[in-house]
């Protein structure tokens, strides 16, 4: 019997690894066809995190061509589930996967995106593909890791799909110096920097004010007169369920910062966008809320008194706020030596205490009470190194660049 359940549960794999193949070579033969016919040069095709967001650096881009580019056509991509977010901003769409989508990607003049596209993708002659990705780096990324824990493929495979990948970038955008460097590096990229910002950002500069801030808090159900804190942690490369979903243990414990600071706070959670998890906080309602599909972070960043996280490039983007960042990082030791390492000595760079417990997240929250919600002695030197391009404009350079247009 034993032998039999290992036998079917072998033939299901082959099945399922072969209809996946067949698949994969149906699109490649379909982008193959498609690439061949009349370019629409003034199309642009948007994507955010795997069709389930409209946000980050490609949303950015696009709110500026919408109101400055109107000779282009813009848009976007859904996946499947997730339309109504764009139906919700009357963002024209089409659905990932689809034909009509493989037709527009085939023809279109230009791609925006922020993740890598499957291995099988391949890229028209004509079109141009403006990778935004997601974050400044602080974990070792692509080419610099030394180990690749899902399952599937190994190590130097992971590298090669991805330098297959950035093969097809034609611009990627850069937050930083700093970052242009190791992306170069890591990703393998030989197409051009763009180094202005992260347009992402501009939203941090632009939106920040009483009136924008209330009106976010209203919307999101939040009440006003509270401080808000935001916790937002990264995944573990070791811990997942499959392929591209991770799981997420969280071990800040909410029973005991309620007891602390359940009179003056509240807590919003934005987990990762490739952590599978759903939060149960139905014990903790009204102290608690998980906002990890709240359509972007920019607005979670915007309406929060102060950041807490781990390794997360989410600290680099908050920092434009100038607003108190604690670092929650239980696992530090583990996560540095054994899962990713470090670009730079995070432990002494940190712009806020770096802290292992839940009883030490709440005393550097009663310390930062004291200073009046200032920042860290780290912050002014990081703030300087890491956000120096941030002005409100990186969209504008980007689009200039890019599609050659000068906005008026």
């Amino acid at each position: 019997m034993r032998k039999k359940k290992k036998i079917l549960r072998l033939l299901h794999t082959m099945i399922s690894n072969m209809a996946i193949w067949l698949v994969q070579n149906a699109y490649r033969l379909l982008f193959w066809f498609f690439g061949k016919l009349p370019a629409d040069h003034k199309l642009v095709i948007f994507e955010s995190f795997f069709g389930r967001q409209y946000s980050c650096n490609p949303r950015a881009i696009y709110e500026h061509m919408k109101n400055h580019c109107p000779e282009y056509r813009l848009i976007w991509i859904s996946e499947r589930g997730y339309e109504k977010i764009f139906d919700a901003h009357q963002v024209p769409y089409v659905r990932r996967y689809s034909l009509h989508w493989v037709l527009l990607m085939c023809r279109a003049g230009y791609w925006v995106t922020n993740i890598r596209f499957p291995k099988w993708f391949h890229k028209p002659a004509h079109t141009i593909y403006l990778q935004t990705w997601h974050g400044t780096p602080l974990k070792k990324l692509a080419l610099d890791t030394e180990e690749y824990f899902l399952g599937g493929t190994t190590v130097e495979q992971y590298k090669k799909n991805f330098v297959k990948e950035s093969g097809m970038w034609d611009y990627l955008v850069s937050p930083n110096r700093y970052s242009s460097e190791i992306f170069t590096r890591a990703f393998g990229f030989n197409g051009s920097m763009i180094e202005t910002g992260y347009p992402r950002n501009d939203f941090l500069y632009r939106a920040n004010d009483h009136e924008t801030i209330e009106q976010i808090k209203e919307r999101c159900g939040l009440p006003k007169d509270k401080k808000i804190i935001l916790y937002a942690p990264t995944w573990r490369d070791d811990q997942f369920y499959t392929k591209g979903k991770y799981k997420f243990k969280l071990d800040l414990d909410l029973k005991q910062m309620r007891a602390a600071l359940g009179k003056d706070y509240l807590i919003i959670i934005r987990l990762h966008y490739l952590i599978a998890d759903q939060l149960d906080l139905s014990g903790y309602r009204g102290f608690a809320y998980d906002f990890s599909r709240h359509e972007d972070i920019r607005e979670l960043y915007l309406i929060s008194d102060l950041l807490i996280t781990d390794y997360s490039s989410v600290f680099f983007d908050y920092a434009n706020l100038k607003r108190p960042m604690i670092f929650f990082t239980y696992d530090l030791e583990s996560y540095k030596n054994h899962l990713r390492g470090f670009y730079f000595d995070f432990e002494r760079m940190a712009p806020g205490p770096i802290v292992r417990t839940t009883g030490q997240v709440i005393k550097s929250i009663r310390d930062i009470e004291d200073t009046g919600f200032a920042v860290g002695s780290n912050f002014v030197p990081f703030f300087d190194q890491f956000c120096d391009l941030e002005d409100g404009h990186a969209s504008e350079r980007v689009v200039n660049r890019v599609f050659n247009h000068q906005s008026s």
